[in-house]
């Protein structure tokens, strides 16, 4: 079965055609990531949109739910969770804060200490969230047979550990 040619094919056509002395090969396995990255976000902001938040809301609002009851953690364990900065993750805490998904509550065990949790309204609104966001994932891959699925997550977890090592 022959396959369709697609816009990353006509991009490394043209490079072979004005740069014959370059192997453009690579180009291909990348630019198909990069763009499976937009249309995937894409879809994924589409859902979180749904209720009335961000792609870094519902990663906050996630990684709080995932951490379990009482849905707390410190911002420290937050933002490096979340790979940001600590003045990224304050930004996005207030934001959060004034819509009323999460709150600072005391620490007992450290009073210079501001954990973050959520709110029964940020708990319901991720609760639902991940649930749409799950269904989404599932649409999209519901689309490649299974042990097509299964072979790329293999390939993606081995190129994956190839670029955190390089990092």
């Amino acid at each position: 079965m022959t396959r369709k040619n697609d816009a990353v094919d006509d991009i490394m056509d043209q490079w072979r055609r004005e740069r014959p002395d370059l192997d453009p090969s690579p180009m291909g396995l990348i630019g198909r990531l990069a763009r499976c990255e937009m249309l995937i976000r894409r879809k994924l902001d589409q859902t979180f949109e749904q209720f009335g938040m961000s792609s870094w809301e519902f990663d906050v609002l996630a990684t709080l739910r995932r951490a379990g009851h009482p849905y707390c953690l410190a911002p420290t364990a937050l933002y490096s969770s979340l790979m940001v900065t600590s003045g990224t993750m304050t930004h996005r805490l207030q934001r959060l804060e004034k819509v009323g998904w999460v709150e600072r509550v005391k620490s007992d065990a450290d009073m210079r200490s501001m954990p973050v949790q959520l709110t029964e309204a940020g708990l319901n609104l991720i609760n639902q969230a991940v649930e749409a966001h799950i269904a989404n994932e599932q649409a999209m891959l519901a689309l490649l047979p299974a042990e097509a699925r299964k072979q790329l997550d293999e390939d993606l977890v081995t190129f994956l550990s190839v670029l955190e090592a390089i990092d």
